[in-house]
């Protein structure tokens, strides 16, 4: 062989190995792209927290995730619809009970996330009041107003059927948002004013201030609810591993209020807060990826 064919030789071989190593790298990218899995949440501060959390352990494991805040009933149809892949923000069996028989037959119910949860109106600890069918006698205390969340929340339909229950015809319900109803009740707790307000637990509200839910004996809100995770139909065949982590998925109050907690520190953002978390709880994340490789 010349030295100029075994030069060529040379040069062919070294692109060879080069196009083998890219190969081999595409090959890999591939393997490590498990594609973008789509989460849908309502804008409370318990679904912001736990959306964040689960967003941020799929995304340790090799998923991209997008988040979208939406509506209650926007929120069940795009689960419904697959124009999101799940949620870990039902409240069942009440609250949401509706929006799931409309996508019942789209839909997998995964089972509790959080349990022991509360619904129902919320008071300031100094308040004199203690029941719900105490409000229409005291509706002037009150200056006539429920302070309500966002209009399409179903808490809110749960508080006017409480309304209709206990025949409250002196206060009228007024909707708002999650953080203008905060912002309300610490207005109202740093004056020492009377004021009533949606409320349900888990919430960092009650870590905040003292407060108290006014007794329902008509059981209005029900009985105490869980949070569910629910996915689009299909999902375990799309992507068994999240699919699976999303089954595992558990946690407690006192968790998911630790979370919430530090949200509410001025400046903090959910999802880096949520990563701190995911961070320093190994041991519970290890619970919900164990077992789950594809």
């Amino acid at each position: 062989m010349t030295r100029n064919a075994m030069s060529q030789a040379v040069r062919y071989g070294a692109l060879m190995m080069a196009a083998g190593v890219s190969m081999s790298a595409g090959v890999a990218q591939a393997q490590d792209d498990k594609g973008t899995i789509k989460l849908a949440y309502v804008e409370w501060a318990s679904e912001v927290a736990s959306t964040n959390v689960i967003r941020a352990v799929l995304e340790e494991q090799g998923y991209d995730v997008e988040m979208n805040s939406l509506g209650a009933a926007v929120m069940w149809q795009a689960v419904g619809t697959g124009d999101a892949d799940a949620m870990v923000a039902a409240w069942l069996p009440t609250t949401h009970g509706d929006y799931l028989k409309q996508v019942q037959d789209d839909v997998e119910d995964l089972g509790p996330n959080l349990e022991g949860t509360k619904l129902g109106l919320v008071v300031p600890a100094y308040t004199d009041i203690d029941s719900i069918d105490q409000l229409n006698d005291h509706a002037d205390e009150f200056d006539g107003k429920i302070v309500g969340i966002d209009p399409g929340a179903g808490l809110m339909a749960q508080t006017e059927d409480a309304i209709d229950a206990y025949g409250i015809d002196n206060l009228q319900l007024q909707s708002s948002s999650g953080a203008a109803m905060t912002s309300a009740l610490a207005n109202a707790v740093k004056n020492k004013e009377d004021i009533v307000v949606t409320g349900w637990t888990p919430h960092w509200m009650f870590a905040r201030w003292d407060l108290k839910y006014l007794d329902d004996p008509k059981k209005a809100y029900g009985d105490s609810e869980h949070i569910s995770t629910v996915v689009h139909k299909g999902l375990e065949d799309k992507m068994p591993q999240a699919y699976a982590i999303l089954d595992n998925f558990h946690w407690t109050p006192d968790q998911m209020g630790e979370v919430m907690l530090m949200n509410q520190e001025e400046g903090s953002d959910p999802y880096e807060n949520a990563k701190k978390w995911v961070d320093e709880h190994p041991d519970v994340v290890a619970e919900w990826t164990d077992g789950t490789a594809e």
